[in-house]
C-alpha cells in the first residue's frame, strides 16, 4: 500500500500527531510493550478508525491522546497542543467515551445529563437547548425521566455518547462504542457520528473490533502488537486484495468445505456465509488448484472487504499474528460426503412460552425447536426478550406459561438434571479472575463432578486443545480477551456437555480469535453437540444453521441465514446482508405496530 496521504497533512489540517510513541506496563514479573514506536496522523473533521486485534494497543493509544497516561518516549500533539505539557488544555477540547462508560444507573437520563454538564462546566443557561439537540440526535426524547439502568444496551450507549457530547468537543475519542450493541442501534450510532462530522465539523477517532465499521471511516490506522501495520483510506486496503476473494460452494456440508479449504495451499482465510464459504487467497491465487481439492467445487469472485486485508496482513508467512491450526484434511472429497449437518432429533423444545415480570411481558408465546448437532441463533434488538428466553432455557428462570424441554427433560420438573447436560458461556467473562488458568479449569471440573483420572484427562485436553501450556500459572484477569474467551469455553466444555449455550460469546473479540472460536464450535456441532447462541454480530450469525429473530418478546421470523436474507431482497437492495435483513425485519415490525 502506498504512503498514507495523512502522513503529509499540514499543521492546520492535523487534529492528532503521534511521533514514535512507546508505552510499556508491568504485568506481574513481565514487562508488556503496549506501543512500540507508533507514528500516525489524524485529520481534522474526519473519522479516523483505529483497528487492531485484542491487545494491539488501541485503548493505550487513546488514553495517551486523552492525556490520561504519559508516554515512555515520543511526542503527541492534539489540536496543536503538546499533550504531555498541557494535558488539561487538551482535555478541555475533547470528549472521551471509554469502553465502559460511567453512566449512573440509579439516575434518570436527565440527571445523568445534568451530572456530566456539571463535570464539563456547561453553563446552566445553555443546557436546555443542548439537551434538546442531543435527545433529538439520539432518539432519547421520550425517555428523559427513565432510570438509566432501565434502558436497553443500545440506548445506554447512545446516552453515554450524549453525555460525552454535552459540551461540544472539537475532538471525540470513541473506544469500541458499538460492542454488544444490536445492528439497529449500531447503525443509529453511526448516523449520529456522521452527523457530528458533517454538520459540526467534529474530528472523531473511532476504535473498533467490527471491521465492517472500518469501511465507514475516512482513514484507518491498523495496529498490531503495538506497531502500525498500515495507514490509509479503507479503499486502499481493499484495492490491494483485488482478485483474491471468492465465494466457494460444493455438494458437501459447508463446515466440511470450510475445514478442507482452510487446509488448502494458497488459502489464507475461510469464513462461512450462509450456505457458502468466503475464501481469501494468497497474492497469486490458483483457483484451479484450489478447486481440484473438492469434486464439484465452484469458486465465484467477489469484491474484497477491509477485513480481507486485515486478515491477510496478520496471516502472511512471517507476520506475527496468531495462525489457526490447519485442519490437516488431505485427498479429494467426493460429492455427498458430510452432507448432513445435524439430525432432526429435537434436543431443545420451546412451546408457547411466555414470561411476565409483573404487568410487563418480556416473552410472549414463543415456540421453536433445535435439532441435535444444530447451531441455532437467537437474535433480536436490545430488549427483544432473547436474554430472558436464554435464561429460561438454562433453567435459571421459570416460564410464566408454556413448556420448555432441554435434553428430553421438562425444565419445570427436572431443571437440575437438564443443567448437567448443558455447558454455558456467559456474555461477559464470568470466571474467577484472581485464580490462575489451571485453578479455573480444576474448579469447574470439580463443579461438574469430575475428579481423579477423569479430571486430569479433561485438564490435559484443555491444556493441549486451547494452547494453555505457557499460561497455566497466569491469573485469568491478566489474560488478553481472546484467551479469556478460550478459557471460558474450555471451562464450559469440561464435562463434555451435549448442549452448549453461548450468550454473545465473541463480543469485543478480534476477528482472528472469532474465527478460531467458530471453527471450534463447528467441530463440536459436527460431533453432535447442539449449540444455542445469542449474538449481535451478524457475520457471526452466518455460522448458524437456522436463526430466530425476536422483537418485543415475539418471534418475527425464523429460517436459515440465506432464507432470511432472500426474504429481505428488494429492488433497492438486490443482495441484502444479514444485517440488512435484520433491520428490515425489525423495521417491518415497527411499521405494523404504528
Amino acid at each position: 500500500m502506498t504512503e498514507s496521504p495523512a502522513a503529509a497533512l499540514s499543521a492546520a489540517e492535523e487534529a492528532i500527531r503521534v511521533e514514535n510513541v512507546r508505552r510499556s506496563f508491568r504485568s506481574g514479573k513481565r514487562t508488556v510493550e503496549a506501543l512500540a514506536g507508533i507514528t500516525a496522523r489524524a485529520a481534522r473533521s474526519r473519522i479516523t478508525g483505529l483497528v487492531g486485534p485484542d491487545g494491539a494497543g488501541k485503548t493505550t493509544l487513546m488514553r495517551l491522546i486523552a492525556g490520561l497516561l504519559l508516554a515512555d518516549s515520543g511526542r503527541i500533539e492534539v489540536l496543536g497542543v503538546d499533550v504531555a505539557r498541557e494535558p488539561l488544555a487538551v482535555q478541555a477540547r475533547l470528549g472521551y467515551m471509554p469502553q465502559r462508560f460511567g453512566l449512573y444507573e440509579d439516575l434518570t437520563v436527565r440527571e445523568n445529563l445534568d451530572l456530566y454538564a456539571d463535570l464539563q462546566n456547561l453553563a446552566p443557561g445553555g443546557r436546555a437547548a443542548r439537551y434538546a439537540e442531543l435527545m433529538r440526535m439520539t432518539g432519547l426524547e421520550p425517555f428523559l425521566s427513565r432510570l438509566a439502568g432501565r434502558l436497553s444496551g443500545g440506548m445506554k450507549q447512545k446516552l453515554g455518547l450524549a453525555c460525552t457530547l454535552v459540551n461540544p468537543p472539537a475532538l471525540l475519542l470513541l473506544d469500541e462504542p458499538t460492542v454488544g450493541v444490536d445492528p439497529v442501534s449500531r447503525r443509529e450510532l453511526w448516523q449520529i457520528i456522521e452527523h457530528l462530522v458533517r454538520d459540526a465539523q467534529t474530528t472523531v477517532l473511532f476504535s473498533t473490533a467490527y471491521l465492517d465499521e472500518a469501511e465507514r471511516c475516512d482513514h484507518v490506522l491498523l495496529i498490531h502488537e503495538g506497531r502500525l501495520l498500515g495507514s490509509g483510506p479503507p479503499q486502499d486496503f481493499m484495492a490491494e486484495m483485488s482478485g483474491r476473494s471468492f465465494f466457494a460452494s460444493a455438494p458437501i456440508g459447508r463446515r466440511a468445505l470450510q475445514e478442507i479449504l482452510a487446509g488448502t495451499a494458497g488459502v489464507i482465510d475461510t469464513v462461512i456465509q450462509g450456505g457458502r464459504v468466503r475464501v481469501v487467497t494468497t497474492a497469486s491465487p490458483d483457483p484451479q488448484a484450489i478447486a481440484a481439492r473438492i469434486a464439484g467445487l465452484a469458486l465465484t469472485p467477489v469484491p474484497p472487504r477491509f477485513e480481507d486485508s486485515f486478515v491477510a496482513r496478520l496471516r502472511t508467512p512471517g507476520a506475527s499474528g496468531e495462525a489457526l491450526p490447519a485442519p490437516g484434511a488431505t485427498g479429494t472429497v467426493t460429492a455427498g460426503a458430510s452432507g448432513a449437518e445435524g439430525s432432526r432429533d429435537a434436543v431443545i423444545s420451546v412451546q408457547h412460552v411466555t414470561r411476565r415480570f409483573g404487568v410487563f411481558t418480556a416473552v410472549d408465546e414463543v415456540s421453536f425447536e433445535v435439532a441435535r448437532g444444530e447451531v441455532f441463533g437467537l437474535l433480536g434488538a436490545n430488549g427483544a426478550g432473547k436474554s430472558t428466553t436464554f435464561r429460561m432455557l438454562c433453567g435459571l428462570l421459570p416460564p410464566s406459561a408454556g413448556t420448555l424441554r432441554v435434553a428430553g427433560f421438562d425444565l419445570r420438573t427436572a431443571a437440575a438434571t437438564a443443567r448437567r447436560r448443558i455447558g454455558y458461556m456467559a456474555q461477559r467473562f464470568s470466571l474467577y479472575g484472581d485464580l490462575t488458568v489451571l485453578q479455573n479449569l480444576t474448579f469447574f471440573a470439580s463443579v461438574y463432578g469430575l475428579s481423579g483420572p477423569a479430571q486430569a484427562r479433561r485438564i490435559e485436553w484443555a491444556r493441549t486443545e486451547f494452547a494453555f501450556a505457557p499460561l497455566l500459572a497466569a491469573k485469568a484477569n491478566d489474560l488478553p480477551l481472546g484467551f479469556k474467551q478460550r478459557l471460558a469455553l474450555a471451562c464450559a466444555l469440561m464435562h463434555e456437555p451435549e448442549i452448549l449455550f453461548l450468550d454473545e460469546p465473541t463480543s469485543g473479540v478480534d476477528p482472528l480469535a472469532r474465527r478460531e472460536f467458530w471453527r471450534r464450535i463447528g467441530t463440536l456441532a459436527t460431533e453432535g453437540v447442539t449449540v444455542l447462541v445469542t449474538t449481535h454480530f451478524m457475520e457471526e450469525a452466518e455460522y448458524c444453521d437456522r436463526l430466530l429473530i425476536m422483537a418485543e418478546g415475539r418471534v418475527l421470523t425464523e429460517g436459515t441465514p440465506d432464507a432470511i436474507k432472500a426474504a429481505a431482497r428488494r429492488a433497492e437492495v438486490p443482495d441484502p446482508t444479514l444485517e440488512d435483513a435484520f433491520i428490515a425485519a425489525i423495521g417491518a415490525r415497527g411499521a405494523a405496530a404504528a
